[in-house]
């Protein structure tokens, strides 16, 4: 297998990959970097964010920080259909459910991960069999004081249930923007947590997840207005 591209050293040199990519295929892209491509993602969850990631030179991996640690930018890929909307929502961190009671937004991992975010968006219709679906051009974004607020509050309503040992009590439709959800290989998988008393118990794995009406509105920055 081909290595990744070396890591960017300035955030004009990462925008310039990512500008190169746009209009590439993901079988293009691959075969350029010597990955193969699955028979469908259904089992390769997370392939084309990993592929684009290569091909950008990423190099946190799954770390609690942005892809690119020294530039402070995250990298994420956007499927959207026909139409150019996303298909589903995004992914932020996983929840460190021991810490959320000292937890502040201001030093908090979902902060970092979308202090500064390039938006990568991808062809994801089903119609289009995987190696053929393009690449689109590359929004960079930080979040303006608006969109900040809107995440800071969902994030703390959030955090605060967990920190009180009340996460069962979340709900998929609490959160204008900022989401949790269950995240986790295994329905029986669990992670130890405390309640409001201390008390020792396990609940299931959480994660941070921004809604598609979010991100629609940032596509919709640069792109035309999506339908």
């Amino acid at each position: 297998m081909a290595a990744a591209a070396p890591r960017p050293r300035t955030e004009e040199e990462l925008l310039g990959r990512a500008r190169a990519l746009a209009g590439a295929r993901l079988g293009e892209v691959a075969a350029s970097l010597r990955r193969p491509v699955p028979s469908d993602l259904r089992r390769a969850k997370g392939w084309v964010g990993e592929l684009v990631e290569l091909a950008l030179g990423a190099s946190a991996g799954s770390r609690p920080e942005p892809d690119f640690p020294e530039l402070g930018i995250e990298v994420k890929t956007l499927p959207v259909d026909a139409q150019g909307a996303p298909k589903e929502s995004t992914h932020v961190c996983a929840i460190s459910m021991r810490e959320a009671a000292g937890a502040h937004w201001e030093t908090s991992v979902a902060r970092a991960k979308l202090a500064r975010v390039l938006w990568v968006p991808v062809e994801a219709a089903a119609a289009i069999a995987l190696p053929m679906r393009h690449i689109g051009q590359a929004i960079l974004w930080s979040p303006d004081t608006r969109e900040e607020a809107l995440l800071r509050r969902d994030w703390e309503e959030h955090m605060e249930l967990i920190a009180l040992g009340r996460s069962d009590q979340i709900r998929g439709e609490m959160g204008a923007v900022l989401q949790v959800r269950p995240k986790a290989a295994s329905g029986g998988s669990r992670t130890p947590v405390s309640d409001g008393d201390g008390v020792r118990a396990a609940a299931l794995p959480l994660g941070f997840y921004l809604r598609p009406r979010f991100t629609a509105a940032i596509l919709g920055r640069v792109y035309a207005p999506l339908r």
